[in-house]
């Protein structure tokens, strides 16, 4: 094993190339000075390596559960590089990002803590529109109408799989200021005061708005709307940098001694009026004219959306941007009830996996075979990065075939109008998320993936004689 890390070391750039280095469950994870003198090709013929890319300015190495350790421990001891924590390499990594890379850097710190909540809503969700999605098993009825017992069961899991969604604000809330320096606790009670029961739901403005019956704070003359924030998102994300901000503001201003009793009420005191009278009031109008303006975008040039953001995704993957647009479905979701993005996510994860699958096919070598097998199954099932960097990206045409079956199930289930009402798991039980009279096109968008891909791969790995 020795050698082998020796190898990494060099194919990396040499120790005097690594700034830090740590690692998570599969992978090595490198901060390097200068990525250009990485020397991929001999990196992955090094038998202990699985893949490697490069994402958020951190350098990966595949290596696999158990082992990586071994390799981590290794080459600690071989190179004398001091022990980093993931936070060390994140830190280091973040100095060479450019400011829209830091932003979107930012927008993926916030909600990839919060996929396990989503994603466990989602599946949930799922389960209950088989519950009470009509024409799935009896023609015109749910399953709740024909076997009524089920039918509190059904509702109790709603309410379970509801509950992450109707305080997301929260969930955002605690991630957000947590990210932006802040207390998260004060967070998740900042969030949860901009869903209070005493403010009219935010599902419900739009009626209450053409009745007139919109409810009002006067505060010294000002006409102050006391409308809630539910499903929304850019109002507690910048309500969140403001508290975050003024928390620290005080602090540095405050005696430790008076600290527990000023910091905290002045900083969500001044966050709430300032959150209610201004942040939320404006987020709230540029939040919905950019969901109304996206909507009419898809509706009006359908086939055109489904190319672009069904054959594009797993492009944004390889940036990283795909972590701004899981803000997109979530307010989508919040909005209109629904999102027609995030089945196109799916379809693209499946898209990645049935090019990998075909590699196993296609390729006579026996590494490759293994590897290929394994990220085409994580692939399948939501993770499509072992699959993309590892087999997929290295040789170019299973990536390109996988964006062109993703790109023609991108156009069929946009014109088909195929909606998630959550997210879930983007890959085969993805169809768990999408409404229930919508489950036709989504399969035939599957199929699609699971077909074009494949048979692209193939025929190009055979064409160019094999690996």
């Amino acid at each position: 094993m020795r050698q082998s890390v020796e190898k990494i070391v060099q194919a990396v750039g040499g120790k005097e190339n690594i700034i830090a280095a740590t690692h998570c469950v599969t992978r090595l994870r490198f901060a390097l000075k200068d990525e250009g003198k990485v020397d991929k090709e001999a990196l992955e013929n090094i038998d202990i390596v699985k893949g490697s890319f490069s994402v958020n300015g951190q350098f990966q190495v595949v290596i696999g559960q158990g082992l990586v350790e071994k390799v981590y421990n290794e080459m600690i001891e071989m190179t004398g590089l001091g022990r980093a924590t993931k936070q060390d390499i994140k830190d280091a990594a973040e100095k060479k990002l450019n400011p829209l890379q830091r932003a979107i850097k930012t927008l993926a710190d916030i909600f990839i803590p919060l996929l396990p909540a989503i994603v466990t809503a989602g599946l949930l969700m799922g389960l209950n529109n088989i519950l009470t999605g009509p024409g799935i098993f009896y023609e015109g009825k749910s399953v709740v109408d024909v076997h009524k017992q089920w039918r509190d069961f059904a509702d109790m899991i709603n309410l379970i799989a509801n509950t992450a969604f109707v305080f997301l604000p929260g969930l955002i809330g605690w991630s957000a200021v947590k990210k932006f320096g802040g207390s998260e606790l004060l967070g998740i009670v900042l969030g949860l005061m901009l869903v209070h029961p005493a403010l009219l739901n935010a599902w419900a403005y739009a009626s209450a708005v053409q009745e007139g019956t919109v409810p009002y704070w006067n505060l010294f003359g000002f006409d102050i709307q006391k409308i809630g924030y539910q499903g929304q998102v850019l109002p507690i994300l910048i309500s969140s940098y403001v508290l975050a901000k003024l928390e620290q503001f005080l602090k540095k201003r405050i005696p430790e001694s008076f600290q527990l009793l000023l910091v905290a009420p002045i900083a969500l005191l001044v966050t709430g009026f300032v959150s209610f009278i201004a942040i939320g009031p404006v987020t709230f109008g540029v939040a919905n004219a950019l969901t109304d303006g996206l909507v009419a975008l898809f509706d009006r040039f359908a086939a055109l959306g489904g190319l672009v953001y069904g054959g594009l995704y797993a492009v944004l993957v390889v940036t990283g941007m795909h972590h701004t647009f899981l803000a997109v479905d979530l307010q989508l979701i919040g909005s209109t009830g629904g999102t027609f993005l995030w089945p196109m996510l799916a379809l693209s994860n499946i898209a990645q996996g049935s090019a990998a699958l075909a590699m196993m096919f296609a390729t006579k070598d026996e590494k490759l075979k293994g590897l290929s097998f394994t990220s085409a199954v994580s692939a399948y099932l939501g993770i499509t990065e072992p699959a993309m960097f590892g087999v997929n990206l290295r040789f170019r045409y299973p990536f390109i075939s996988a964006l062109i079956g993703s790109a023609i199930a991108g156009i069929f289930i946009t014109i088909n109008k195929v909606q998630a009402s959550s997210i879930g798991v983007g890959g085969l039980p993805g169809f768990l998320s999408i409404f229930p009279e919508k489950w036709a096109p989504f399969f035939i968008g599957m199929a699609i993936v699971l077909i074009v891909p494949f048979t692209l791969t193939y025929i190009f790995a055979k064409t160019k004689g094999g690996k």
